[in-house]
């Protein structure tokens, strides 16, 4: 009984402080997303976006040595050049202008566990955006 009164003491003070925080010129969070979607919805006019993913495995050791760093790099470096031919094919197939927006890479270390016949390496994922206006 006593930790409850505790409890809902401390949630009582946390909540006061935060109320009194805020400041009263903040605009309310539905004018704010309408605000934003709206501004958002005229700068695109015309464009369309393009997304693109890629995720491959590389195998090779997984330690810090200097072999698994240049690997990891080269990894790294194919998502880069990748996303630098992505235009080009764009533009090929179906836009008039290309631009990238976005490109995200992540690395993942998968290591065999105990007789599981999987192989030591790198997954490497990544993803482009891009902001195209049709042909």
């Amino acid at each position: 009984m006593k930790n409850r009164m505790m409890f809902a003491a401390c949630v009582s003070a946390l909540t006061m402080a935060s109320a009194s925080a805020q400041s009263p010129v903040v605009q309310p969070l539905a004018a704010r997303v309408a605000s934003e979607f709206s501004s958002q919805q005229q700068r695109q006019e015309g464009f369309v976006r393009v997304s693109s993913n890629i995720s491959y495995f590389v195998p090779g050791p997984t330690d810090d040595g200097e072999a698994a760093q240049k690997l990891r790099d080269r990894a790294r470096r194919q998502i880069y050049e990748t996303a630098a031919r992505e235009c080009g094919v764009l533009m090929e197939t179906l836009a008039a202008t290309c631009r990238m927006e976005n490109i995200n890479s992540n690395l993942n270390v998968s290591r065999p566990y105990g007789n599981s016949g999987q192989q030591e390496g790198f997954t490497i994922n990544g993803s482009m955006t891009y902001q195209i206006t049709l042909k």
